[in-house]
Formats: C-alpha cells, structure tokens, sequence
C-alpha cells in the first residue's frame, strides 16, 4: 500500500509542479515576443496535469478501499502526505522557475522553426538536451528580496490562493467524506467534480482575466516586462499558500461534503 501512496504523491506533486510552471511558459513567451505559441504550450502543460489527474484518482480511491477493509489503516495521515506533496510540487516548480523560463523561451522559438508538437519532439537530439544544461539558473535568495508588491491588487493574490486550496483539496475531502458516512459514499466521491468545477469558475472569472491584462500590458510597455517575473513569483507564493491552506480546510471540507451528500 505504500507503493500507491508514493505514485499518488508523485502524481500530485507531478500536477502541481507542471500547472505552476505555466507561468514559465508565458513569462518566456512574452519575452520572446510570442505570447500565442506559448499560450498553446501552457494548454499542452495543462493537458499532461490533467491526465496524471486522470491516473491519480482511481488510485486514492484504492486507499479508500483499504481504510474501509482495516480500521487501523491511517488514511487521514495519508492524505495529509498527498496534500503535503502539492506543496512540495508547487515549490519545487518556485526554484525551477528561472531555468524553465530560459527553456520554454527556446522551446518557443524552435516550435516556431519546426511548425508542430510532433516534429518539435523528433527533432530533439543528444546534443540539444545537454545544451539545455547551459540554460539551468540556480534560485537565489535575491529572487525573494526582489519580490514587491507590483500593482497586483491583495484581492487577487487572496483568490489565487483560495481557488488553489479549494482545487487541491477537492477530490481528496470528496473522497474522505465518502468513508466517513458510506451511506451517501457515492454521492460524496462523485461531488468532487463539482467542487473543481466551482474552483475553476473562480479561477476564470477573477484570476485569469487579471493575469491576462497584467500580460497585455507587459506587452505592450516594454519597461513592465521586468515586473512581469516577479508578478508570477507573488502569485506562485499565493498559490503555494494555497496548498498549505489545503491542509486546514481538508477535515472541515470533507465534512461539509458528507453533510451536502446527506441533503440530496
């Protein structure tokens, strides 16, 4: 059992490090001048989380399984090292973060010169990946020094850290309120989705229009590109607070969701 636990924490830690470096890609992609084609790799990013997601799920509920089998199975405990691993993930994408901003920006540009994902891949060699190594920027304490608060309204960094710990305890509050009343287990798991789908709403409505104007501008006024770095490294912070958050509202989520489950 532990070895699903340890695939499970490196999905989540794989979801939660690949979703943060998106911001990587669009920070490379207005510097390099081509915001569009880095928009379509923030979408293929998107896409690889959303698949290990896909992969991750069964094999929580297979925890579930076992509590159920064994009364001494420590399944809070559990989920508290799969929430800890989203913070590990998220931080672990923070220290990354300079490196990948240097590889996306060559991703971008040899996207542009091969014309598709497909002969992008097949065009990779020896060569080019021990060349990447020239790219590896090691994280600074300056980087943290250099953090201000850029014209990025609090609200914003609040919502970005609230939608962040309502996604990353979704599934898992979902699932551990389906053990803790198996009669509405069903209705409980499947609510899940409910939860990331109302996340995700906010997500769109009030984060994602703000980081499109703050990208805009940084476009448009070449003297606010320098901010636009350490504007993603706040809200890499909020979102890291975010899964920290995760690990306070995780009993009282799941209980709120049995509670609901009850009521339909």
């Amino acid at each position: 059992m532990l070895d699903t636990l340890l695939m499970v924490c490196l999905l989540t830690l794989a979801i939660h490090t690949a979703e943060t470096l998106s911001y990587a890609i669009r920070l490379a992609g207005v510097r390099a001048g081509k915001l569009a084609v880095a928009l379509s790799l923030t979408g293929i990013v998107v896409l690889v989380s959303r698949t290990a997601n896909m992969i991750q799920a069964p094999l929580t509920a297979n925890l579930i399984d076992q509590a159920k089998q064994d009364a001494a199975f420590p399944l809070d405990l559990y989920f508290r090292y799969i929430l800890g691993a989203s913070s590990v993930g998220t931080l672990l994408a923070i220290l990354l973060f300079p490196t990948f901003v240097f590889l996306f920006a060559r991703v971008i540009v040899h996207l542009e010169i091969e014309g598709s994902i497909p002969r992008l891949i097949t065009s990779v060699t020896v060569d080019k990946l021990k060349h990447a190594a020239h790219h590896v920027r090691k994280p600074r304490l300056a980087m943290l020094h250099s953090l201000r608060y850029y014209g990025i309204p609090k609200r914003l960094l609040l919502i970005n850290m609230v939608v962040t710990s309502v996604y990353t305890v979704g599934v898992l509050s979902a699932l551990y309120a389906a053990y803790l009343v198996p009669a509405v287990s069903l209705t409980a798991s499947q609510s899940s989705g409910l939860i990331n789908g109302v996340a995700t709403i906010l997500l769109t409505i009030f984060v994602d229009p703000r980081l499109a104007l703050i990208t805009d501008k940084a476009i448009a006024r070449p003297e606010e590109r320098g901010k636009l770095g350490r504007i993603f490294g706040m809200l890499m912070i909020s979102r890291l607070a975010g899964t920290l958050l995760a690990q306070v509202i995780f009993i009282p989520a799941a209980y709120w969701v049995s509670t609901v489950a009850q009521w339909l």
